[in-house]
């Protein structure tokens, strides 16, 4: 893995580490949203600071260069946490619709009294 991959790496680990840490200080965000991004931070610095780990994985998996791998993954996480994202927002879009549903229920019981 080239040493400009590992320095990109390990500034966007350090930059995703101190903006989550930044946002939850500032209670702009729930710790449990903060947890997958330092974990992906610590990740990617370990990746970055221990090369040999991607080397190994690629060779395993069959991937010619390290830095594809590196990129794959990066890929994988994300749209894994997209779709969690998308099943949350399913959810949230079914409970605001039951309670929109609820509360035109009252308002009409009230208008009929």
């Amino acid at each position: 893995m080239s040493i400009e991959l590992r320095m990109v790496l390990i500034l966007c680990s350090v930059l995703i580490l101190i903006y989550m840490i930044r946002k939850v200080k500032k209670s702009k965000v729930q710790i449990e949203h903060t947890v997958f991004w330092i974990i992906f931070g610590i990740l990617l610095i370990v990746i970055s600071v221990v090369p040999q780990i991607v080397y190994f994985f690629a060779k395993l998996v069959g991937i010619q260069s390290p830095a594809n791998l590196v990129l794959s993954f990066i890929i994988l996480l994300l749209v894994v946490k997209q779709f969690l994202m998308t099943l949350e927002l399913s959810l949230l879009e079914a409970k605001v619709k039951e309670l929109v549903e609820e509360i035109a229920l009252k308002d009409r019981a009230k208008i009929e009294e």
